[in-house]
């Protein structure tokens, strides 16, 4: 569409489109949340399976962005079917009890081009932390791609209780991973 009856009406266009803007649409097959951690000092990653975003994000409004993630913590894939049960059960996600990590934002800041902070309260196992992480946000096919990581302490949110409290055998420090793409 092209608009030919001056800068002000395109401005009022402009103001109206991106009030009215619905959240972007979550392409999950091409995004992705990983965890990776130290398991007797080796490196393990594993991918969370299932899980949903919600982002309102409109670069010129960034006063207005908000995420909202829910992780279904039982879809963790080390890539073991065993190993897989073992973290649902109460001593490491509790499954049952706490089907869901969350996060939620509460500001999102431009920290320089292509890149943002977002502050917001994450929600595992049902223990809830304020946190903090940089994220970079650019272009991708039409769509936007948000990247970004954020290291947690599992011990925080109970996450190994028992003997897997030990963290010589799985380090207390895990870092997540995310790369979610998307669109209108």
């Amino acid at each position: 569409m092209i608009i030919t009856r001056g800068p002000l009406l395109a401005s009022l266009l402009a103001v109206t489109l991106a009030a009215s803007a619905a959240p972007l649409k979550t392409d999950t097959a091409k995004s992705s949340i990983t965890a990776t951690f130290k398991q007797m000092n080796v490196p393990v990653e594993a991918t969370f399976r299932s899980f949903s975003a919600q982002i309102d994000y409109d670069p010129a409004r960034l006063d207005a962005a908000r995420a909202h993630v829910d992780i279904n913590t039982a879809s963790l894939d080390l890539g073991d079917p065993d190993m897989n049960k073992e973290v649902a059960k109460k001593d490491w996600f509790d499954s049952a009890r706490f089907p869901k990590a969350t996060f939620v934002s509460s500001a999102i800041k431009p920290a320089g081009p292509g890149k943002l902070n977002v502050t917001g309260k994450l929600t595992i196992k049902g223990k809830s932390a304020n946190v903090s992480f940089p994220l970079t946000v650019r272009a991708e096919a039409g769509k936007q791609l948000f990247e970004g990581a954020l290291p947690i302490r599992r011990l925080a949110y109970n996450i190994g209780d028992g003997e897997w409290k030990d963290t010589s055998m799985v380090a207390d420090e895990v870092v997540i991973r995310f790369r979610v793409l998307a669109g209108q």
